[in-house]
């Protein structure tokens, strides 16, 4: 069974598993080869197409980012002034409580905003800001965390809110009050409610926006955070402007700031309580460490960000990807266009590549496929299908994390996959009368690690499926086809601010079922179908 970091890295070019990606080098060379220096600097004279052998030393190929702010990708490379922040950090002993109370003062003159502290992410962000609204600083509570009787234990979310990073506020144990139109927003809130958290994106403006829920929450004396981790620093802020209380970036995406590194800011006294919260402190958020070195770097990131000229690296994005389009264009049948983004998430103009697959020859899985699995590697994102029923043909290539040179590095690239395309064959389709898999199925599903015990309910319409999943907790509708003896079918579950899919492969052998599961991040897991025998 496939790593599940394999399966979340090779899922970014369309979810086809891995090949063989490793490389051989010496530690030795490669440790030399760091010090050197490698990618990071704006100002790099040309294209770097390795990590200087560090990462290959261990088997493991970096990668061209034209893809943006994604964690499973490393996020993004923090600024050279980041990076000397950190190695100088890094030489001296200091007091933790000493150097954020500095630091908290240092953010407060830059921003604009009443204070701030560093933390380790925007996800130890939103931990820390629920662990201060539950259990301020009293000792006696935030030791009694996540344990909440006798303490506040729900927390307002606005419906478009849910997101899959909500776990790091639900991980205190609360109850996630959904408002889902303006007038359930006041009912929302009583004396359990803690706090508010806002998602930053399509709807913070709107009719239960960043304003509107901020003014109830302060009369009924909540806090709001909004969440804006990979949003673009404003200053003066934006959503401190609408009413909220702080509000959390991560340090490692647009800011270019350590990797392991996010950032607070807004209300000083609440800051100051999801510091006491978070390490060096013995409290709930003692496992969620920033170091002296993420803690310079990030201040250092923002001292950069006014400084950076964003207009100049918008026309350097522009120039890029009108390289990228003048090379794939020269392809008969290849277009291109340029995508405005919308809000401030990943706020960056990105290049739509589009063909027709069939006089092509290629799909745009399939291009993704093999810039990923090339040298250098090339990280974008293909549009979804599969041959020969759904020959989806598009790519898509953000700069927002490219460094200079990479233009030139996937225009040489795509252009060859392009115009001269490996041949992909259209997958065996079974043939024969479809199986007949209609009833109920007892299923076991056996992880990379554990298993657990589903029900498959079948209702079948010639080689179409429908039905119904039953997982442990959870059960949802489920779709699909037979062909021959081929079973497929997805399921989708919502659980919190999170989706969980699940797709089934399987071949048919009478009253038994066998195949492999798609788990998405998750990796994959074996599956195994018995037809339900009633008593």
């Amino acid at each position: 069974m496939e790593n599940p970091t394999f399966q979340k890295l090779t899922h970014l070019a369309g979810g086809f598993s891995r090949r063989d990606l490793f490389q051989k080098g010496g530690t030795m060379a490669a440790l030399l080869g760091a010090l050197r220096g490698g990618r990071g600097g704006v100002a790099s004279a040309g294209p770097v197409v390795s990590g200087s052998g560090l990462y290959e030393s261990i088997g493991v190929r970096p990668l061209v980012n034209c893809r943006g702010t994604f964690t499973i990708i490393s996020g993004s490379l923090s600024l050279p002034e980041v990076k000397r922040a950190m190695e100088e950090a890094s030489r001296h002993y200091v007091d933790l409580d000493e150097l954020m109370e500095g630091v908290g003062k240092r953010l407060a003159e830059i921003t604009g905003a009443d204070w701030g502290i560093v933390t380790a992410g925007c996800a130890a962000a939103m931990t820390h800001m629920t662990s201060a609204c539950l259990a301020g600083t009293d000792p006696e509570k935030m030791q009694k965390l996540p344990r909440l009787d006798g303490l506040k234990s729900e927390v307002v979310i606005p419906a478009y809110s849910r997101n899959v990073y909500d776990h790091a506020i639900r991980m205190l144990g609360v109850k996630v009050v959904e408002v889902h139109e303006p007038g359930q927003l006041e009912s929302a809130f009583n004396e359990r409610t803690a706090m508010v958290y806002i998602l930053a994106g399509p709807g913070d403006d709107g009719s239960l926006g960043t304003s509107v829920i901020s003014a109830v929450a302060r009369r009924k004396g909540v806090p709001v955070m909004v969440d804006a981790a990979a949003e673009t620093l404003t200053i003066p802020n934006i959503h401190l402007q609408r009413g909220a209380t702080v509000v959390g970036y991560s340090g490692g995406k647009c800011m270019r700031g350590p990797q392991c590194a996010g950032l607070l800011l807004g209300d000083k006294n609440l800051l100051q309580a999801a510091w006491a919260n978070s390490a060096p402190h013995h409290a709930f958020g003692r496992s969620l460490k920033v170091g002296k070195e993420e803690i310079m770097g990030m201040l250092a990131a923002v001292e950069m960000w006014p400084k950076r000229d964003h207009k100049a690296e918008w026309a350097q994005w522009e120039g890029w990807l009108d390289h990228i389009s003048s090379s794939v264009k020269r392809v008969p049948g290849v277009t291109t266009r340029v995508r405005q983004p919308e809000g401030l998430s990943n706020h960056a103009p990105e290049l739509v590549i589009e063909w027709d697959a069939a006089k092509v020859g290629i799909t745009g899985r399939e291009v993704a496929k093999v810039l990923l699995d090339g040298e250098p590697r090339i990280a974008l994102a293909g549009s979804s299908g599969s041959r020969p029923h759904e020959m989806a043909s598009s790519v898509v290539v953000m700069p927002y994390m490219m460094m200079p040179g990479d233009d030139q590095i996937a225009a040489e690239h795509l252009h060859a996959v392009l115009s001269r395309p490996p041949k992909f064959e259209n997958p065996p389709e079974p043939s024969g009368e479809p199986a007949n898999v209609d009833g109920r199925w007892d299923a076991q599903l056996d992880f990379q690690r554990g298993s657990a015990a589903h029900v498959l309910t079948f209702e079948q319409k010639g080689t179409s499926l429908v039905g119904t999943h039953h997982m442990e907790w959870l059960t949802g509708d489920l779709r699909g086809s037979v062909t021959g003896d081929r079973v497929a079918f997805h399921a989708a579950h919502r659980y919190e601010g999170q989706e969980l899919h699940y797709q089934f492969q399987g071949k048919v052998n009478g009253d038994h079922i066998e195949g492999e599961v798609n788990l998405g991040e998750y990796g994959r897991a074996k599956w195994s179908a018995q037809r339900h025998k009633y008593v």
